[in-house]
């Protein structure tokens, strides 16, 4: 310890180690919330009015907002390296120590107590609140064995800590609060206040230095439990979350997430289309906004995000069943989504046994408006005189690319369809199939949805 004082360290309270290096990283322009999107502008200025004020936060939102992410990048915010008492189970800094072990050892040792150093990714606790959640697994209980070894029952060094105190010193998160039983959430009361813990009958207090940050479903809709008045009242913020509010925002979330790069596969990493993400974004969104899916409990973002796994992983499967080189996904593999994501959405009970079928027809519609979107205004003409004049086109999830483009012909005004899409025909085949059976489907869809036929359909799989 005399040598961490003539480094000059100076002691901080975790609250002001946080406040000081977010108003360091405002003033630098630096990354605050690192992977966070579309909550620049609404839930993260809470966040840091809430960390300047020193406040315990809980987060409410519906399944999929990324509370638990967010929780997880406050601890980017703390300093990388902090000083602690060496062996110290509640992590007491070594100027300051509150544990009855750590000032005995201060008083003994002075200037030659031991110290140790903790990465900032070591001074973060997290609980998922489950009905059997019990106050010893928070706070802490009497340890059998230190008993049995000989220690008095009064001795409180026969005290086994919990999961808050041994995040002394740190950022402690107990996700899906309403699921901690009522009981238990009264032990959480004097952390949030008092800042300290009582453990049975002993005269034991311990000032905690620490955050407590939390994340919740709204209670109009939770039928598990419910967040206890007084405990409510303890926490300084209350901040909520949402999805993403705008569609860049969710295809930037897609792109993030979604694990479409199989490095080391014996066919590469799969192409996927920009238009083809954005078809999934838009299916999001409208499952969202569908008046028969139960909006009360959400639509996840992991929806868009398995969905686009799923597209990307039905090109490989088509590439691998009939030999092409490189895997591209297409129009005709989003139908794979359909299955893939019917466990994330809830229904009306007065759709039951028409999920599929709603489903289906939201994709269309996202297909459609992702083809509006993309080539209003585009010359057409020339894909559309190939099939009034020639027929129809077959294709389906293991025809391949070069087959789907051998079976099309030459099309009039290619080049423009796929510069319009950001696809070069020449370099990818692939690539060039994927932006064709957009604006095949998008034509058919159009006249479809418009309840008019179009001359020579084209036909998907036989559908």
């Amino acid at each position: 310890m005399g040598e961490l004082r003539r480094s000059g360290h100076v002691h901080r309270s975790v609250r002001a180690e946080l406040r000081d290096n977010l108003v360091t990283a405002m003033r630098g322009e630096q990354p605050r919330f690192p992977g966070i999107v579309g909550f620049d502008e609404t839930v993260l200025p809470q966040v840091e009015r809430a960390i300047l004020a020193g406040h315990d936060i809980v987060f409410l939102g519906e399944r999929g907002q990324g509370k638990t992410r967010l929780i997880r990048t406050l601890v980017s915010l703390l300093d990388e390296w902090s000083p602690a008492v060496a062996g110290c189970e509640i992590n007491d800094h070594p100027y300051a120590p509150v544990c009855g072990r750590c000032r005995a050892l201060a008083a003994e040792r002075g200037d030659e107590l031991a110290v140790s150093w903790r990465h900032r990714g070591e001074r973060f606790g997290e609980k998922l609140a489950t009905p059997d959640t019990s106050v010893g697994d928070l706070i802490g209980d009497v340890d059998p064995v230190k008993v049995a070894e000989g220690r008095t029952l009064g001795d409180p060094e026969t005290v086994h800590y919990g999961l808050v105190p041994r995040t002394n010193r740190g950022i402690f998160s107990v996700n899906e609060l309403p699921d901690l039983a009522e009981r238990i959430q009264v032990s959480l009361l004097n952390v949030l206040e008092e800042r300290d813990i009582q453990v049975r009958g002993y005269l034991l207090r311990l000032p905690l230095d620490l955050l407590l940050v939390a994340s919740a479903n709204p209670e109009d809709y939770t039928n598990r439990g419910r967040i206890i008045t007084p405990l409510k009242d303890r926490f300084g913020a209350e901040v909520r979350t949402h999805y993403p509010l705008v569609l860049a925002d969710e295809l930037a979330l897609i792109r993030q997430e979604a694990a479409v790069s199989w490095a080391g596969s014996p066919l590469g990493s799969p192409e996927l289309a920009d238009h083809l993400l954005e078809v999934v974004a838009r299916f999001t969104r409208l499952v969202r906004d569908a008046p028969q899916v139960d909006q009360r409990s959400g639509v996840s973002a992991r929806l868009a995000v398995a969905a686009a796994e799923t597209v990307a992983a039905s090109a490989v499967r088509r590439a691998a069943l009939t030999g092409e080189e490189t895997a591209t996904a297409r129009v005709v593999d989003l139908v794979s989504i359909i299955p893939a994501v019917r466990g994330k959405v809830e229904f009306d009970q007065l759709e039951e046994g028409r999920e599929d079928e709603v489903l289906a027809l939201l994709l269309r519609r996202a297909i459609a408006e992702t083809f509006r979107a993309r080539l209003a205004g585009a010359d057409l003409t020339g894909l559309q005189d190939r099939f009034e004049n020639d027929g129809p086109v077959e294709t389906g999830e293991l025809v391949p690319a070069t087959e789907l483009l051998r079976r099309i012909g030459p099309v009039p005004g290619l080049a423009a369809i796929l510069g319009r899409l950001g696809v070069d025909g020449a370099e990818s085949p692939g690539l060039a199939a994927a932006a064709l059976e957009l604006a095949m489907e998008g034509l058919y869809l159009n006249r479809r949805l418009a309840k008019e036929e179009l001359p020579g359909r084209t036909v998907y799989g036989g559908s």
